[in-house]
């Protein structure tokens, strides 16, 4: 069924009271195949997941299917690995949970990431040491146009930081439904990244294992990243840039302790949230949305604000981040 000038305010993880045109659900192929074929091809499409990675900033004229794939499947088993299929509407951390019920290692370190699976290799998301392309096999997706089912592996989704070929070079011609991930049944633990092995400590565990990892994660997450369900928010909004050794260098004149972490081309990368807290911005508050008091890298709607308002205030800290350090950050966050 397809509805009309339906607001968007549940459906995006920031909050913002924006409208949709025309809005539809696809819980099968089948459906979603039908909602393209009888759609007005004059009306511009908006593949809607989790809502957790988006601001928007008006009203949309656009055709927003909410992707509600569900589904779970183990596709391939060896001695030591697992493949599982997953349905691209399926919540992440959901499917996260459900491989450590399990004993199976690999996306532990990603526990409480907001989103849905579709969106996961659309933006290759990472965590605390590890990201999808570690784990990825393959993705299916719908062609937009033809209607075609293409599968597409690795090499073929070009990942980056953040970054995959959906995001850029086929940018609105397809709709994922399902990936595909391989997991370890005899996993190699990561503690080594952030405060993972500080907070096992703390929690006082006799042996580590892929449950002690994700229950560490959450734990650390849930200290410093405001709940958007309380807090409307879409958890970094900013990337860890990338420089040269030379804008290294030159930061570390007035801070010697900056954090950075050496890239296999010789580049540095920052960490966005310490840049954002040593330019004075993190807790501060412009109007109804500001900087997170213990997340920098965290813009939040502390109720009632615009998408506009949101953007305005990132754009406002680019440009201060630009003039005390040099470097130009970029936006995480989809901007619509």
């Amino acid at each position: 069924m397809i509805e009309h000038n339906i607001s968007l305010k549940p459906y995006n993880t920031f909050g913002i009271d924006v409208k949709a045109s025309s809005f539809g659900r696809f819980g099968s192929l089948d459906e979603l195949k039908s909602l393209l074929q009888n759609r007005d091809k004059e009306t511009p499409l908006f593949i809607l997941g989790g809502g957790s990675n988006i601001l928007l900033t008006k009203d949309l004229p656009f055709f927003v299917l909410k992707n509600e794939i569900s589904g779970m499947e183990v596709i391939d088993e060896t001695e030591t690995t697992v493949a599982v299929k997953v349905g691209s509407g399926v919540e992440w951390h959901s499917f996260v949970r459900f491989t450590v019920e399990q004993g199976w290692g690999g996306i532990e370190n990603m526990s409480l990431i907001p989103g849905s699976v579709g969106a996961s290799p659309m933006q290759n998301i990472g965590a605390y040491g590890a990201e999808i392309k570690d784990t990825f096999v393959s993705l299916e997706a719908l062609h937009i146009d033809s209607l075609e089912l293409h599968t597409f592996n690795r090499e073929q989704c070009q990942f980056g930081y953040r970054e995959s070929v959906f995001k850029r070079a086929l940018k609105d011609q397809y709709v994922i439904v399902s990936v595909s991930y391989q997991l370890a049944k005899n996993p190699i633990i990561n503690t080594t990244y952030g405060a993972i092995q500080s907070e096992i400590e703390v929690m006082g565990v006799n042996e580590i294992t892929v449950d002690t990892v994700s229950q560490a994660v959450m734990n650390i997450r849930r200290s410093k990243l405001p709940d958007p369900k309380v807090l409307g928010n879409a958890g970094s909004f900013f990337k860890n840039p990338v420089v040269s050794k030379d804008v290294l260098a030159q930061i570390q004149m007035d801070y010697p302790d900056a954090p950075h972490y050496p890239q296999e081309n010789g580049d540095e990368k920052l960490a966005a949230g310490w840049l954002i807290e040593k330019a004075g911005w993190k807790g501060k508050r412009i109007g109804h949305c500001g900087v997170h008091e213990l997340q920098a890298l965290v813009l939040v709607n502390y109720g009632g604000a615009t998408g506009n308002e949101i953007y305005d205030l990132s754009s406002a800290i680019i440009t201060d981040i630009h003039s005390k350090f040099g470097v130009t950050l970029e936006r995480e966050v989809n901007i619509l």
